[in-house]
């Protein structure tokens, strides 16, 4: 038995069951993104995007460049220096927004950090400053339980990287001002086009504050001291794949019909459970994130915890887990599942919606078959 679609990678991700290129024949190609049909394909997807994600009506949506981090940076470069920040750091993308923040924005920031596999002292964070932080770590396997860290009173604003949270996790809105994703990961869509959400808070902090630094064209959301609503309305800074625009339009058609966020999240947690139950009745491996309140149901992340490869060097470690995720791929079984080049050495497997579980019940045995060929060749060889 093998899995019917080996895509486990982390982004971009397996495309939503059922998907093929004819589903994308209603895609405005040819034509200007500022056509009244372009326009109006890219409004299609921010309305589609609010009801199915849930968000409230008193939100903007904006589909902006650069992937999630181009959203991610918008808001730093646009939003960040009135007041203290605070940066919660426990995997890599974290970790690029503290050198964004401390080293190009140049802010004194307070870093609040964690090493792969925890979170940071939640208790930490000050309701009088401004919060930047991943909800879902994917690189580490590690989300925030929930955001009751975050003061319902708070004076300064949230700034959250939701993108592999966003249709996985429960989102809770009235904390968050600023939330970011990307089709690439829990919806399974294409590439290079990021999504940016503003609360009212946000977009007074806009209306109110003037950075000291320049802003590039690409970060610009104000004309005349007031937020660009032609940004959210269906307006882009810089032209759109309307290819991508209409396989998003497809994947939260999808999404929708399905049952919505309940049943996106539903999915992500059954196929968490499949590996969770695996990892129970297995030696040799272990979640990165060992406590299950912490766990992502999206990027999970895997470490190998025989003690014939954790005695082994460091660069000898990560070479296993490399083999690991070769010896799959090239079965055929499990495509793009090694783990990000910063983190512990393991193996990285998504879960998201777009996963089918039966999938995942196919892949558990592939695990231990792979775990049991590369020991025979590397540690009889050592």
């Amino acid at each position: 038995m093998r899995p019917a679609r080996p895509e486990f990678s982390s982004g971009p991700c397996a495309k939503r069951p059922g998907w093929s290129p004819e589903n994308l024949s209603n895609a405005v190609l040819g034509r200007s993104h500022r056509s009244k049909i372009g326009k109006a394909r890219l409004k299609e997807a921010i309305d589609r995007t609010r009801e199915v994600l849930e968000v409230p009506d008193d939100y903007l949506i904006g589909i902006v460049p650069g992937s999630d981090t181009g959203a991610v940076e918008m808001a730093l470069w646009s939003m960040l220096g009135p007041k203290p920040v605070q940066l919660l750091a426990f995997e890599s993308f974290g970790k690029d927004w503290v050198t964004d923040v401390t080293k190009q924005l140049k802010l004194d920031a307070e870093v609040l950090d964690a090493p792969y596999g925890q979170l940071p002292d939640l208790t930490k964070v000050h309701p009088d400053a401004d919060l930047v932080f991943t909800w879902n770590g994917t690189t580490s396997g590690v989300r925030v339980p929930s955001a009751d860290f975050i003061a319902a009173d708070r004076e300064g604003i949230t700034i959250c990287d939701a993108t592999s949270a966003a249709f996985a996790q429960t989102l809770e809105w009235p904390k968050l001002d600023v939330v970011t994703f990307s089709w690439q990961k829990a919806l399974g869509g294409e590439a290079a086009h990021g999504v940016l959400i503003l609360s009212p808070r946000a977009v007074a902090r806009l209306e109110s504050y003037t950075p000291a630094w320049p802003m590039p064209k690409l970060f610009r959301m104000t004309k005349g001291g007031k937020v660009t609503l032609d940004l959210f309305e269906g307006a882009t800074i810089n032209t759109p794949s309307m290819l991508a625009v209409e396989d998003a339009i497809d994947a939260l058609k999808w999404a929708a019909g399905i049952g919505g966020l309940a049943e996106m999240k539903r999915r992500a947690d059954a196929n968490l459970a499949v590996l969770a139950d695996w990892v129970e009745r297995t030696d040799w491996v272990d979640f990165l994130a060992e406590d299950p309140a912490i766990r992502s149901n999206t990027s999970v992340c895997l470490k190998v915890v025989d003690p014939r490869v954790t005695g082994l060097p460091a660069d000898a470690q990560a070479d296993f887990a490399k083999k690991l995720a070769s010896v799959l791929e090239k079965e055929g079984v499990a495509l793009d599942v090694g783990g990000y080049r910063d983190a512990p050495p393991g193996l990285r497997i998504w879960c998201g919606a777009t996963v089918d579980t039966a999938d995942l019940d196919a892949l558990t045995p592939w695990l231990d078959w792979a775990f049991a060929n590369v020991a025979a060749s590397e540690l009889a060889a050592a």
